[in-house]
């Protein structure tokens, strides 16, 4: 029972760790510019699909470099996803600032817009992504538990996005100009900050960050053109539940849903786990309704 159990566990830190990549590019962007972006998840299924694509080329040209597709992969599609972002805040979000409906409705649209896009171009079916050598297996723990490899690799590399993301809010001159926008656009503007090109760098990294949630996913399941849709509302949960304008919180929360669900998946049906951790964020939602830990500002 105890192995299980601790094996169930793993299956939470797996589901945290892409529930944490979702949450930190929508962190970026919801949290810091105020923006609804319900095409996020299509963002991700677009990582997933470049990932796909990739493979699909060193399968066929460069079979001798099959075992390191992977990296390149998810260089890809950060670039992808980071350049699509680009072109959706230039054309779409920027023209709709201020109006939180309006963003809503915008970007539900242009979800369904991609998700029959990649309808059109890979078809209705699933697509997977062959596992690199090096991440087929499973580390023995014990006799009874064993830890699937790429497992290890999705929350290695969700922990050193996290770090990245860290460095680049808290540490470097661009996310000094991100966050003195957050807390005050007027006299940023006042004192020579670009606004608009702060917003669309910000937007940009925030859907690139959702690319390498796709790449990560690929690993751990296949990828459909709604898959996107199925992670929107948990990630949303995640970011409010951690409260808005906190990474530390998000992080958190990330953890404490994935854990929440997988182990109460395993006594209750699937359905019955998301309607029981949903009930529970509701709770404490309304006795903190900034989040969990949410970010103290001077008012």
């Amino acid at each position: 029972m105890g192995d299980i159990l601790i094996m169930q566990a793993f299956s939470g830190l797996s589901l945290f760790s892409v529930l944490l990549l979702m949450a930190l590019g929508l962190a970026i962007i919801f949290g810091l510019m105020g923006v609804i972006n319900m095409a996020h998840g299509e963002l991700m299924a677009m990582g997933a699909y470049t990932t796909y694509l990739t493979s699909v080329v060193f399968e066929k040209y460069l079979p001798g470099l099959m075992g390191a597709y992977l990296i390149f992969a998810i260089v890809f599609a950060f670039l992808v996803t980071f350049a699509f972002g680009n072109l959706m805040e230039r054309f779409m979000i920027q023209h709709l600032y201020r109006r939180p409906l309006d963003t809503l409705l915008a970007t539900w649209g242009l979800s369904l817009i991609l998700q029959q896009g990649f309808r059109t171009i890979f078809g209705a079916p699933e697509v997977g992504v062959p596992m690199p050598d090096w991440l087929l297996g499973a580390w023995q723990v014990t006799d009874a538990i064993e830890i699937p490899l790429n497992g290890l690799f999705v929350m290695a590399l969700s922990l050193l996005v996290t770090l990245a993301v860290f460095v680049f809010i808290f540490r470097s001159r661009w996310g000094l100009r991100i966050r003195a926008v957050t807390q005050n656009r007027v006299m940023s503007g006042a004192v020579g900050i670009d606004t608009k090109r702060v917003d669309r760098v910000t937007f940009s990294i925030g859907s690139g960050v959702a690319g390498i949630a796709g790449a990560a996913f690929t690993l751990l399941g296949s990828t459909g053109p709604g898959t996107g849709q199925l992670y929107i509302v948990d990630t949303f949960m995640v970011v409010v539940f951690g409260g808005v304008q906190s990474l530390i919180g998000t992080i958190v929360s990330a953890f404490t849903i994935a854990e929440a669900q997988s182990t109460m998946e395993f006594f209750l049906s699937g359905s019955m786990a998301k309607v029981l951790t949903l009930l529970g964020i509701v709770v404490i939602l309304f006795f903190r309704p900034e989040g969990l830990l949410s970010l103290k500002v001077r008012k």
